[in-house]
């Protein structure tokens, strides 16, 4: 390689590199992984090209360097090397063997996350801190004390030590958070690593407890207690099973082919998982020895991480569809030929924006690679131009709204083109959806073909509409647009008894950036009323606690434009609850206790005021059982759904909804009190 060349290889690097941390990744990992492989080569062969400032020198992502945010590391947060063949991993696993005949190896999922490492002292959380640079990191210990899976005091002082691990999210959760970025008009996350680690460096505690963080020890950084200075495989025994921590999954090993089967059967696992790895993990167990096997500044000694090649398989692109976003955002959507890929058939991918589609060349007719981001996610990696079709030409985004055939604009520095008419009706019925769904008004009986009909019949123009229906209810019957008399009527009367729904549920509906069910109940909390929340600065709205700078600039800049003050004012016009009731405080008789949610309910209208209820009495909710979780609430225990089975092999109690509700002080099965 030329010197030249390797310059622009190493610019190149950089970039993908700062656009993965910034959430927007431009390649696969793959290709970043061998192209950082070319880039260690040509600094072998030519060593004084290699500077301080080359990607291979950096252990990690840029800090934010501002006050009261960065930290330094007590040990330094280091990468781990990447191999890429069994070869090179018997090779490091035999130069580990000559020196140490007898040395025991533990062989651990590599979870695909943002690396956290947490202090304790005197049985307490003191400091929890992202990788940064390696050296220095940032604090986020409020956004790390409300992760389920973090342990913020223990139930015995084992001394000082310092663990690290992944914050990760789940498959489940990743996919809930971009339904409501996309019913929101937020951006959608690329993938479920670039979400967990955009959401812990926000310094917002309430957007973290929104979204649903995990949470995996992998590694004890130091200790005073021998317990965890010796085996590491003891040390995070210790962890798991004394101070009921969650660690990373994995098995003790001895041999290279002991080692390479635990490979293959984390790579096995990969489509199971309920969350995304990227590779496996070899590491010496004994803490000791570690030291005496550096792999350079950038990387901790005594590991190395195995990466999995990527399944993918070649395509044809049949058709792209277009569809309209509530903000307007056009979402193209590519749909292919089946493949199969990590267990599953799949036949469509996003595109993204026009950027994506430019940059990889796509148009209808087009051979393309598809994998699996994370093995779950259908990704397009690239186009294969030898074999485009005579004719086939790349595909643009139209300039008018496949909807309403309104204006599509781009904004600058934006990668998204959107509709610019106000009374798109694609943006509308999104919206309209929202506010009626059940985390919102709770509407019963409206229904997404409902919506549609009415808006059809020009009856809907903005939510508000929702609410003057009864003035044309003998024209709605007449036309039956949403059926005859008594359906009619049904829907009626449930659109009026929503009118006496909490206002933070009111709140949720109008879908401000950021302020989903449980921000809008603290928030509701705080002010009493929405008239005094549109009214707050974002200082005050910082005052709340969970509330971080980014939320509260976006309820800051929703209340200030005049088409939301129009419309808050025609809900209330309508007769929608504006001010919570002065009730007393509800007893936080669950404090202390988890609860994972699952199944259908009969009891509660829905598993979303379930959990509301626990919320309110001081309860928390985790999306996965774990030996912190205190019950498992399912009305069919005798399932053999995966929540059960590992409440079964944890001991953990499934309790139905009534067992649920006599465990509540000072509740009873007949006549709950089911004030949220």
């Amino acid at each position: 390689m030329k010197k030249n060349e390797y310059l622009k290889l190493q610019q190149e690097v950089a970039r993908y590199n700062q656009a993965y941390e910034d959430g927007e990744p431009l390649i696969s990992d793959y290709d970043y992984d061998q192209m950082m492989q070319q880039l260690k080569q040509a600094e072998k062969e030519h060593p004084r090209w290699r500077t301080a400032a080359s990607p291979t020198q950096k252990a990690g992502a840029p800090v934010r360097r501002k006050q009261g945010v960065t930290v330094t590391h007590d040990v330094p947060m280091l990468s781990i090397e990447d191999v890429f063949t069994k070869e090179d991993v018997t090779a490091w696993v035999r130069t580990v063997q000559a020196k140490y005949p007898g040395a025991l190896f533990s062989v651990e999922q590599k979870v695909d996350g943002l690396s956290m490492s947490i202090r304790y002292e005197n049985g307490r959380m003191t400091l929890a801190e992202t990788r940064g640079d390696g050296y220095i990191g940032e604090d986020v210990t409020l956004n790390a004390a409300v992760i389920p899976d973090v342990k913020t005091e223990l139930p015995e002082d084992p001394g000082a030590f310092e663990v690290r691990g992944e914050v990760y999210l789940s498959h489940e959760d990743f996919e809930r958070i971009n339904r409501q970025q996309e019913l929101s008009g937020g951006k959608l996350f690329a993938n479920p690593r670039n979400c967990a680690a955009g959401t812990l460096r926000q310094l917002d505690p309430e957007m973290t407890r929104e979204r649903g963080l995990s949470f995996m020890i992998f590694n004890i950084q130091r200790a005073e207690n021998a317990a965890l200075t010796g085996s590491h495989t003891e040390g995070l025994a210790y962890l798991r099973d004394t101070l009921g921590m969650k660690t990373v999954p994995g098995e003790q090993c001895r041999t290279e082919e002991e080692i390479l089967r635990a490979i293959d059967r984390i790579g096995e696992l990969r489509g199971e998982l309920d969350y995304d790895i990227d590779g496996a993990v070899v590491k010496i167990d004994r803490l000791s020895v570690r030291e005496e096997f550096p792999s350079g500044s950038k990387y901790s000694p005594g590991h190395i991480a195995y990466k999995y090649p990527p399944e993918e398989k070649e395509t044809v692109v049949r058709e792209i569809e277009v569809s309209v976003g509530m903000t307007g955002r056009l979402n193209p959507t590519a749909v292919f030929d089946p493949v199969h890929l990590c267990g599953t058939t799949v036949t469509r991918a996003t595109l993204h924006n026009q950027d994506f589609i430019d940059r990889l060349g796509i148009g209808i007719g087009d051979t393309v690679i598809v994998y699996k981001s994370g093995e779950i996610i259908p990704k397009i990696r690239a186009s294969v131009p030898e074999k485009r079709p005579e004719g086939t030409v790349t595909f643009r985004l139209p300039d008018r709204c496949p909807s309403c055939g309104g204006a599509v604009t781009r904004e600058a520095d934006a990668s998204d083109m959107c509709c610019t008419n106000p009374s798109c009706p694609a943006q509308l019925e999104r919206r309209l959806i929202h506010f009626a769904g059940r985390e919102a008004m709770d509407i019963k009986g409206i229904g997404t073909e409902n919506i549609r009909a009415l808006i059809a019949d020009g009856h809907l123009k903005d939510v508000a509409d929702i609410y003057r229906l009864r003035e044309v209810r003998d024209r709605l019957v007449e036309d039956g647009v949403i059926g005859r008399e008594k359906n009619t009527d049904k829907l009626l009367d449930a659109i009026e008894a929503s009118k006496q729904q909490d206002p933070e549920r009111l709140l949720t509906g109008l879908a401000i950036p950021n302020v989903g069910r449980a921000s809008a109940r603290v928030l509701i909390k705080a002010f009493r009323s929405v008239d005094a929340l549109m009214q707050a600065d974002e200082e005050a709205l910082t005052q709340v606690p969970d509330i971080g700078g980014i939320t509260a600039q976006g309820i800051v800049a929703y209340f200030a434009d005049p088409r939301n003050q129009n419309l808050i004012g025609k809900l209330k016009a309508a007769g929608l609850k504006m001010e919570t009731d002065a009730a007393e405080e509800i007893p936080q008789v669950l404090s202390g206790r988890t609860y994972v949610v699952t199944g259908d309910v009969h009891i509660f209208a829905n598993r979303a005021e379930l959990g509301a209820y626990i919320e309110a009495r001081g309860g928390k909710l985790a999306g996965s059982v774990s030996k912190k979780t205190y019950a498992l609430i399912n009305n069919d225990a005798s399932s053999a759904s995966g929540k059960n089975k590992k409440a079964g092999e944890l001991g953990i109690p499934i309790l139905t909804e009534e067992d649920f509700l006599a465990d509540v002080p000072g509740e009873t099965r007949a006549q709950p009190d089911l004030k949220v």
